[in-house]
């Protein structure tokens, strides 16, 4: 196992009112065709009969060898522990996007061909509510329940993660270059700092910003307000008109960091993992006042012909050490924590060293300032996402 320091974010960015709004309509508002009822998600299951699935996840997030990219060494000694063939399909590159790809047949009731996808947990939050997923059986998955880390386990829009399993989580905090700014940033409230004006960039997509400048005001995220909500956008506004935000990012927040056209960001833990291979002055912080936990997480959609193969493959990856092999890759939060271990004992010092790292495995301090933030509801989003998207000026 080894760092891999190409591997890109996976946090996908939110552009626009578009498919979101839209999914927002369909939940909340008029068309009762697009709910499917539990008894009505479940077809014929062809696994014990048929030992193979198909698997949607984005690109480059699954360990892949040195020698052979072509080939997936935990995914690989799935199928042969198993038997179990996979298709592993890297289509999925924005949760809008593949949303648009597969929501004619989830709401025209048809198999989407699929058997288990990985979208991001403001996403999910959608797509559980729609009924478009499958309730896993736990009977199946001890290594689930067993491992899957206590702060993941209940999210609001899943509680007990009866639909949903994370693949990889991650933290929104603050990423800032110390050696160019010369002092050290702590709180949100950091970020309106005058020797930071117009060297300040936030996420332009609403389900990644708002958590973290809502904990900056003090907000238990897990259960915020439409008030809670329009203060955060208030004190956007006020920032954006005093010109202390450079831009509103995507991903591409990276590059002005680098660059040092930007000084202090918005960030993904994981991305500030892979910066500091090549700038080690390159901080991430989890502020004082807390920091937003997310996921990406395993599903199985509605109709899906290889039910029980998924629920095996999502369960092989919370032996610890087929978790710890993933997360030496990845290097995102793992949802395992019992991998550390398993890292720690590593031969490779570079892998060892993975273990202690706060990124991938949060410290006790950490942990007691992380939250999953409640997801915006589909009565809510489209107005939410309109005043949003005006100030972000998408």
């Amino acid at each position: 196992m080894a760092l891999n320091p190409a591997a890109p974010s996976r946090r996908s960015l939110f552009r626009a009112l578009g498919g979101a709004a839209a999914l927002g309509a369909l939940a909340g508002c008029g068309v009762p065709a697009a709910y499917v009822r539990p008894g009505d998600r479940a077809a014929d299951d062809a696994s014990a009969r048929d030992k193979r699935l198909t698997w949607a996840n984005w690109p480059l997030y699954i360990d892949t060898d040195d020698d052979h990219p072509g080939r997936r060494p935990t995914l690989d000694a799935f199928r042969e522990r198993t038997g179990i063939a996979v298709d592993y399909v890297e289509e999925i590159n924005d949760n809008d996007e593949f949303f648009g790809k597969i929501s004619p047949a989830l709401m025209g009731h048809r198999p989407t061909g699929r058997d288990l996808i990985v979208i991001s947990d403001w996403m999910c939050a959608r797509f559980v509510r729609l009924g478009w997923v499958q309730e896993m059986d736990r009977a199946r998955q001890p290594n689930v329940a067993r491992y899957l880390d206590p702060l993941l386990r209940s999210p609001a829009f899943d509680p007990g993660r009866t639909y949903t399993v994370p693949w990889q989580s991650g933290i929104t905090g603050i990423a800032y270059d110390r050696r160019r700014l010369g002092r050290e940033l702590r709180t949100v409230s950091d970020l309106w700092a005058d020797d930071l004006r117009g060297r300040v960039t936030l996420f332009s997509g609403l389900d990644e910003a708002f958590a973290l400048l809502m904990l900056g005001n003090g907000v238990d995220i897990t259960r915020w307000t439409p008030d809670d909500f329009h203060r955060v956008c208030d004190q956007v506004e006020t920032q954006v008109r005093r010109g202390q935000i450079r831009r509103f990012t995507g991903n591409d927040y990276t590059k002005d960091l680098v660059s040092g056209d930007v000084l202090a960001c918005q960030a993904y833990s994981g991305d500030v993992i892979q910066l500091r291979a090549d700038n080690p002055d390159i901080e991430f912080v989890v502020p004082e006042e807390g920091a937003e936990l997310w996921s990406e997480s395993l599903m199985v959609p509605d109709l899906a012909r290889h039910k029980a193969n998924a629920e095996r493959l999502v369960d092989h990856y919370y032996q610890p050490e087929v978790a710890a092999e993933l997360a030496a890759w990845v290097n995102y939060v793992c949802p395992v924590p019992a991998a550390r271990d398993v890292l720690a004992a590593s031969p490779d010092e570079d892998t060892a060293a993975l273990a202690e790292d706060p990124l991938i495995f949060p410290d006790a301090s950490m942990r007691r300032r992380l939250a999953i933030a409640r997801d915006i509801t589909a009565e809510e989003r489209v107005g939410f996402t309109k005043r949003w998207n005006a100030i972000a000026g998408l």
